[in-house]
């Protein structure tokens, strides 16, 4: 176990700088979710549960309805912004900077501290602190918690403290890649008209990209939008030789209205003709705010931002929660826009006001 003790009863800004201090890229959570499991456990009213480097904990106070609190504990590489900084921006925003305040250690440090400190909730809670986020979806923590133990984060309604910059945000897009391919015939670039260069071959692919109109789509009341792009291309294998493979690797972001399924046959129609498979993919998940849970969950948080419920644009792991049935959305501080930047920052009262906004939820 980590020698790390986490300020769990202090002040949450503090908190969250222990948290992103104590570094945790996606593989190496191990001494974070230690630290984690050993501040829950000192909370009498939770039973803590453990699986790799994933910590549930959970109240059994016969509720009448059980709501999960969700957030990964890793973060993409450090890239010179550790240690964590507290500085005050030009306009006078005081701001944690540093990896992992936007994403996603301001949220954790916010289910944490309520957490240990909510031991009799209107609600009983299950919270979820796991792995493994920022990286292929076949290692996300959430994911084998939902494979191996659906029974320990199944609930009535979920939120997961993803950034939103402390507005609600609704549900998300569903995402997939696929792999664009065009042939060709390989032959010396000296004598180039004995070949077929498939690398020009792909222009077309490259002209369907280009004049692609991705769709507003309203789902539930919240837009949705579009992408459909490019994101790598790859051929040839040396400076003299006509490539006889092009591959275009194309990335479709699609609302919660389609399936999978449904996504994926758009995207075969958008390049007929050319031989496309497909490598990774998620559905998204629709807002549910129409149920009670999400209407008294955006009643508690209404006015913190400033900022009506919204769609989320990128995908989060509230699909998840949505493929067992559980509605979902996302609340948490930090601008999206900054996760992953160089310079994450996180403004102080973000995290005090999501604090805020989840315990008046909770004990409401």
């Amino acid at each position: 176990m980590t020698s790390t003790v986490l300020p769990v009863t202090g002040d949450v800004v503090e908190l969250t700088r222990v948290l992103c201090d104590l570094r945790s890229v996606s593989g190496t959570e191990g001494p974070l979710a230690d630290a984690v499991e050993a501040a829950l456990r000192a909370a009498p009213h939770l039973e803590v549960l453990r699986d790799g480097d994933a910590v549930v904990a959970r109240t059994h106070l016969a509720r009448s309805q059980r709501v999960v609190v969700a957030g990964h504990l890793d973060t993409v590489p450090v890239a010179g912004n550790l240690p964590t900084e507290r500085r005050r921006e030009a306009d006078g925003t005081e701001v944690l900077w540093g990896r992992g305040t936007v994403d996603m250690k301001a949220g954790v440090a916010v289910q944490l501290a309520l957490a240990v400190a909510l031991g009799a909730p209107t609600r009983d809670v299950t919270w979820v602190f796991y792995d493994n986020e920022e990286v292929d979806a076949d290692r996300n923590g959430l994911g084998r918690l939902v494979r191996e133990h659906p029974d320990w984060v199944d609930g009535d309604f979920a939120v997961l403290c993803e950034p939103t910059a402390g507005a609600l945000e609704g549900g998300c897009n569903g995402t997939l890649r696929a792999e664009v391919r065009v042939t060709g015939r390989a032959a010396h670039s000296g004598r180039s008209w004995l070949g077929v260069n498939a690398i020009h071959g792909a222009a077309p692919v490259l002209a369907r990209l280009a004049a692609y109109e991705a769709r507003a789509v309203e789902v539930d009341g919240l837009v949705y939008r579009e992408g459909l792009n490019a994101v790598a291309i790859r051929g040839g294998i040396a400076g003299n030789v006509i490539p006889d493979e092009c591959v275009v690797t194309v990335n479709y972001r699609f609302a919660p209205a389609a399936t999978l399924e449904q996504a994926q046959d758009h995207v075969r129609d958008v390049f007929a003709g050319f031989d496309v498979a497909f490598t990774d993919g998620a559905p998204g998940a629709r807002p549910g705010l129409d149920h009670p849970a999400a209407a008294a969950f955006a009643a508690a948080v209404a006015g913190l931002s400033g900022r009506p419920p919204a769609a989320k644009e990128g995908w989060t792991d509230v699909a998840r929660f949505s493929a067992l049935g559980v509605p979902a959305v996302n609340f948490g501080p930090g601008d999206p826009a900054l996760a992953h930047a160089d310079d994450e920052r996180c403004p102080v009262d973000q995290i005090t006001a999501c604090l805020a906004g989840l315990r008046a939820w909770l004990t409401s």
